[in-house]
């Protein structure tokens, strides 16, 4: 049997959309076997894939190849998940992070950037 690679990470729920599951690859965000590749390239059993996701490097190992779409109860029978805890601690600190980012009013106001540099005034003298 033989598959694309952005019909693959398709297929294993790496990627949404086929378009954006090729979207990923050219851009090098979707790896097979530790290299940038084209989205036509076929897979074989036992190839590598490193998905990488903000700063975390997620990685798989193909045990199975498959032409449809399946549920994300059945990706495990497809694709092994090789990924070390300290990258899945680095991605969950990552969305921590946002989420105090997100729940914080964001950007300064006029009136809290004249009361920011007026105590940096003071506290520098």
């Amino acid at each position: 049997m033989k598959i694309r690679f952005d019909k693959y990470v398709w297929c294993v729920r790496l990627a949404k959309t086929r378009s954006q599951a090729a979207e990923q690859i050219s851009k090098g965000r979707i790896l097979l076997n530790g290299s940038a590749i084209k989205a036509s390239r076929e897979v074989k059993i036992g190839d590598q894939i490193t998905c990488i996701r903000h700063t975390a490097h997620f990685d798989y190992q193909i045990v199975g190849l498959l032409d449809k779409r399946v549920g994300a109860a059945l990706v495990t029978n497809y694709l092994l998940d090789q990924t070390k805890p300290e990258e899945i601690e680095k991605l969950k600190s990552y969305q921590a992070a946002q989420q105090v980012y997100r729940q914080s009013d964001g950007k300064p106001t006029k009136k809290d950037r004249r009361e920011l540099d007026r105590f940096l005034d003071e506290w520098i003298d």
